[in-house]
């Protein structure tokens, strides 16, 4: 954790695997935070009441498809350009970005490791 108190967690997944369902897992290991913002792709009812049960505010804009919108605060989404922005660095580190490691474990620690130092500057 930073002084701004964000978090940076992951998980690495078959490249088939949607984003939501490891979210609940790396979302579980956390402190719940007061607000979670996340893309469409997240709009989901389970991970709403999971975020809403840890008492966390979830930003997350409605899917085109939601047949029953819910709330959404614009203004706190656009916040989330911090996860874009870090990922973007991350993505800088050409190993990362073309995942010249085939083995989950050893991307990992390439993420790991560049996150670290990316942190660190």
């Amino acid at each position: 954790m930073d002084g701004a108190g964000r978090v940076l967690a992951f998980t690495v997944t078959p490249g088939q695997m949607g984003d939501l369902r490891p979210a609940h897992g790396l979302l579980a290991n956390l402190p719940p935070p007061a607000l979670c913002a996340a893309d469409a792709a997240y709009d989901s009812n389970g991970l709403r009441h999971f975020l809403l049960g840890r008492g966390t505010t979830p930003v997350i804009p409605n899917n085109p498809t939601r047949k029953n919108p819910q709330p959404f605060d614009a203004r706190a989404y656009k916040a989330r350009n911090i996860i874009e922005r870090t990922i973007g660095r991350l993505k800088d580190w050409r190993r990362i970005h073309t995942r010249y490691d085939k083995l989950a474990a050893n991307f990992a620690s390439a993420v790991a490791i560049a996150a670290i130092l990316l942190g660190w500057t």
